[in-house]
């Protein structure tokens, strides 16, 4: 089977073919169908398996008999990366339908962002806490907001974006459509899907697997030993780039100086840090 299956509009597939795309994927052949319909789906595959198109060039499809100049789509992202991502692979894909995607995020000015508000753009890719800011001062109308996508829920889930997404969702018309996809399906992500989602088209492939190229080990040390061992797993690990997560911003900036004092070369990413020096 090939995209020519799906009937899109002859400038949808004008950027299928620009993206690339040619025999659709697992999980864009099983999520399409039910997005064209209208459907709430509930998406989970592992990460690169082509989740992105598999709402995207549904939605574009929907928005292509619509009016323009209204905000129609929302989609939801963890974190500024994956929300250019995404806003990158919809300019790809409406390259040729004159439909409009912007970003919302912090850490950089919001003026740009009010600007593409205000012009009437179709869909927006937004991270939670930038987005209700911008609620709150009435830049943000959703009144007319159609599809919601959640995307990488789970990490959304860990990032501790549930209450900001309750507050979004609220303000969204309650006959919305509502997309979920995740990489796994802890309970707590299931229990997100049975809040937001109604009758839900499930489609699941291998999302209960871990990944493949990542090992799992647990060692138990005492609090006072903890640099030690950490120290001898990274001195042993090679050569490479190593992601050591802390639980507070103090702790991930002293253990950042004490690597650097043995050694290492180390920095601290942290939630307080201006985005151009992240």
């Amino acid at each position: 089977m090939n995209f020519a299956s799906f009937s899109f509009h002859p400038r949808i597939n004008s950027g299928i073919s620009a993206a690339g795309y040619s025999t659709p994927t697992p999980i864009q052949l099983r999520a399409i169908p039910p997005v064209l319909e209208g459907r709430d789906v509930m998406g989970l595959a592992q990460t690169g398996t082509g989740k992105t198109a598999a709402f995207v060039l549904p939605i574009l499809q929907r928005l292509m008999n619509l009016p323009r100049g209204r905000l129609r789509v929302l989609i939801l992202s963890p974190t500024r990366e994956l929300a250019e991502q995404t806003h990158t692979a919809i300019q790809t894909l409406a390259r040729q339908t004159h439909l409009r995607s912007m970003t919302i995020y912090g850490g950089v000015s919001a003026q740009p962002q009010i600007k593409g508000l205000r012009a009437g753009t179709e869909i927006v890719v937004a991270c939670p806490g930038r987005l209700l800011d911008l609620m709150k001062q009435r830049v943000a109308n959703l009144n007319s907001v159609e599809t919601v996508v959640l995307d990488e829920a789970d990490q959304m889930f860990d990032m501790g974006f549930l209450p900001d997404i309750r507050r979004i969702l609220a303000a969204i018309p309650t006959s919305h459509q509502t997309l979920l996809f995740s990489a796994t399906m802890p309970k707590e992500i299931r229990s997100l899907a049975d809040e937001f989602l109604r009758q839900p088209v499930t489609v699941e492939l291998g999302a209960s697997r871990p990944v493949e190229t990542v090992g799992h080990a647990v060692y138990a040390v005492e609090q006072t030993r903890k640099f030690e061992l950490l120290l001898a797993i990274l001195r042993q690990s090679g050569s490479g780039k190593v992601l050591v997560f802390t639980r507070t911003k103090h702790r991930a900036k002293k253990l950042a100086g004490q690597l650097i004092k043995a050694g290492l070369a180390a920095t601290s990413l942290q939630g307080n840090l201006c985005q151009t020096r992240r």
